[in-house]
């Protein structure tokens, strides 16, 4: 599967979770806990995070666990010395939700608009 597709297939498996990661990460961004939410998006067992919904027979194709940038910092996934590329290339958290996938095809940070859309002013 190529990335656009594999990008297609996440956005398609996540379309009935992405409400509940929109509100997750404005609770993240409100209550000050981080300027930078991260969702784990996986099929394996990772320990990061979270749970907001856990994979189940039938169900879930994915795992979403909400973390943030600070936690994989602390947990090594983003080395130190790469925190401020990191940054710059980090959208948004209003305007975009940040995926990070864990997959058989690799790891790999993925930015996704959000289809709430939630401006300052509103919130």
């Amino acid at each position: 599967m190529n990335e656009e597709n594999q990008y297609k297939a996440i956005e398609k498996a996540l379309a009935p979770y992405q409400e509940l990661m929109e509100q997750a990460a404005d609770t993240i961004l409100d209550q000050e806990v981080s300027a930078y939410p991260i969702f784990i998006i996986h099929q394996l067992n990772v320990e990061i995070g979270v749970i907001l919904v856990p994979m189940e027979e039938g169900k879930a194709e994915w795992s979403i666990h909400a973390s943030t940038l600070e936690e994989l910092v602390t947990k090594q996934v983003i080395q130190m010395d790469k925190v401020d590329n990191f940054r710059q290339v980090y959208k948004d958290p209003r305007e975009h939700l940040c995926l990070f996938t864990l997959s058989e095809m690799g790891a790999t940070f993925i930015f996704l608009p959000r289809t709430m859309g939630k401006s300052p002013e509103n919130g």
